[in-house]
């Protein structure tokens, strides 16, 4: 029962992310990687569902994309997003999202706001970035100096992000017993 319990809940993320997706996104001038709403979806699985299935619905969301489902911004899919510009910033979503998981369950007892805003900029942004600019740098054949000033125009949307995320994060704990007691029992 609790493997069913799990498998819904990273379901449950993959589309959660995926309706981020219909978010339109936002071209960044001097780049092909938009700025998209799905990075807050990272950062929720990871908050809310932990390190095993946060990681594991970011695995089922890139499974998605690989079959050619239109699950991300601009109803894009398919293996090609996976070679992109995007591609590092795509494929390290499911690490982002047990790293957040796992820091925020190391912290769950005593969960405060601050934690989970370094929690979510720590796993959700600069471990992204430090997957995402390099690919780009390496796909566009672009210096990775020119890669990372241009991922600058990133930083106000995923700060963002990090806020709503950790302000939902928090709230859902102190508001939802439920939660509480999932933590405790979908870990085994």
């Amino acid at each position: 029962m609790k493997k069913t319990y799990a498998l819904v809940f990273a379901a449950m993320f993959a589309a959660v992310i995926a309706a981020l997706g219909l978010v339109p996104p936002i071209p960044v001038p001097g780049s092909p990687v938009p700025i998209t709403a799905q990075t807050l979806g990272v950062m929720l699985a990871g908050g809310l569902l932990g390190a095993r299935l946060g990681g594991l619905s970011l695995l089922v969301f890139i499974a998605l994309i690989i079959s050619g489902a239109p699950v991300l911004s601009g109803m894009r899919g398919g293996i090609d997003e996976l070679v992109g510009p995007s591609a590092g910033y795509i494929l390290s979503w499911p690490l982002s999202a047990f790293i957040i998981g796992y820091l925020v369950e190391k912290s769950w007892k005593n969960l405060k706001m601050w934690k989970v805003i370094l929690i979510n900029i720590f796993g959700g942004i600069i471990l992204v970035y430090a997957a995402g600019i390099p690919v780009t740098a390496f796909v566009l054949d672009l210096p990775l100096t020119a890669a990372a000033i241009s991922a600058l125009a990133y930083i106000p949307g995923d700060l963002a992000k990090a806020l709503i995320a950790t302000f939902i994060v928090v709230k859902m704990k102190k508001s939802n017993p439920v939660l509480s007691n999932k933590k405790k029992n979908l870990a085994a």
